[in-house]
């Protein structure tokens, strides 16, 4: 018994300095918790990711962190689906236009559609290069088109008759020429009247350039955090060729954007115009009863059925006073009572009032109500 009990106390003098030193290590923690991860330093891979700032990806890059919650409030192209319509008439359009100015083989492709912020994409644009400050002039304002240098240099090829080669001709650290400048113009000249004819069947409007510039701050058209639409299209003639990149401010498009919600082209979102128009005339062509009201008076219905033959009664009117003229319930406008050809004439003496029943008083909104006028 004597061998027994001691075991049992060595054991429980185990358990006890183990829950000692257990004790003794969450003193340790909760005493300096900053010395904890004091040895823990992020690295700046690690920044950046927790930031969402990479510098290798490009601008349609998936952004995370505090980056993606800035661009939060970016709107999406992809609620406007008939961009995509016009940006790829564009690219049909561009691709024939091209080949008649080069006189070469030229195939215009798509590369992309993105939303961007202004500042980014200036900041991104690789130099050198030419930018071309357009406006929109029933829109009342600007657009952007970028012609990298690649393109530049082949066009310039092409249009001078240089020789072919598989790598373009770049010269660094000098400015563009002027007649680099004017070829460029009459380049970029071609495109938005292409740009016009892939935005006639939506919108009529009118682009015109309004200056060429190499140096992206001269070429700010809008606020740097304001939201843009990027069309990025790469131009292939044969073994050359370059980017060409339009861009188009959202406060550009406002006014048509209505328009760009359309699912597509000439989308009547289910009303139809014949009816419209048939409806019309059926209500021009029909028949309306119009009272000439002289006076009105609420009486109570008592005094109406004490009405004898022959009673008289008195109007507080003068032969003078305007009259109503009404349609039911509704007044149409005002008029003077006479006499003509021994009858009794009323002549009108004011113009008819506007009706405040719109089209909209006849649609009903999601819970079926009418909307009120």
């Amino acid at each position: 018994m004597m061998a027994d009990d001691d075991d049992d106390w060595d054991d429980a003098d185990d358990m006890a300095a183990q829950w000692a030193a257990m004790l003794d290590d969450e003193e340790e923690e909760e005493a300096d918790p900053q010395q904890r991860g004091a040895d823990r330093i992020l690295n700046q891979d690690e920044i950046d990711n927790l930031l969402g700032f990479n510098a290798d990806a490009g601008l349609d890059a998936e952004t995370s962190g505090v980056r993606a919650i800035i661009n939060s409030a970016l709107v999406s192209y992809e609620r406007l689906p008939m961009l995509e319509i016009v940006f790829d008439r564009l690219v049909r359009l561009t691709t024939t236009s091209l080949r008649n100015f080069t006189s070469d083989n030229v195939e215009v492709s798509l590369d992309g559609i993105t939303s961007v912020r202004f500042g980014d994409y200036l900041n991104s644009i690789p130099l050198p290069a030419i930018l071309s400050v357009f406006k929109a002039q029933e829109w009342d304002n600007f657009g952007l088109i970028t012609v990298d240098s690649s393109l530049i240099y082949s066009v310039i090829d092409v249009l001078l008759g240089g020789r072919r080669s598989s790598s373009s001709l770049r010269v660094e650290g000098r400015p563009y020429t002027t007649i680099e400048m004017n070829l460029v113009r009459r380049m970029v000249e071609v495109l938005i009247a292409d740009a016009e004819a892939a935005f006639a069947p939506l919108s009529k409007v009118t682009f015109s350039v309004d200056r060429l510039e190499t140096n992206p701050r001269f070429a700010t058209i809008c606020r740097p955090a304001n939201a843009a639409i990027l069309v990025e299209m790469r131009v292939d003639m044969e073994d050359r060729g370059g980017k060409v990149e339009l861009l188009l401010p959202y406060a550009t498009i406002e006014p048509i954007r209505e328009l760009l919600l359309q699912m597509f082209m000439g989308e009547k979102f289910g009303r139809d115009s014949i009816w419209e128009g048939h409806l019309a005339t059926e209500i021009h062509a029909a028949k309306v009863g119009v009272d000439a009201v002289l006076f009105e008076r609420m009486m109570p219905l008592s005094k109406v059925m004490s009405f004898e033959v022959g009673q008289t009664l008195n109007f507080d009117t003068a032969p003078t006073d305007p009259i109503l003229l009404k349609v039911g319930e509704t007044v149409l406008t005002q008029g003077q009572l006479g006499q003509r050809d021994r009858s009794v004439s009323v002549r009108v003496t004011s113009p008819l009032r506007k009706p405040k029943t719109t089209l909209a008083s006849f649609e009903t909104n999601e819970t079926g109500k009418a909307i009120e006028p």
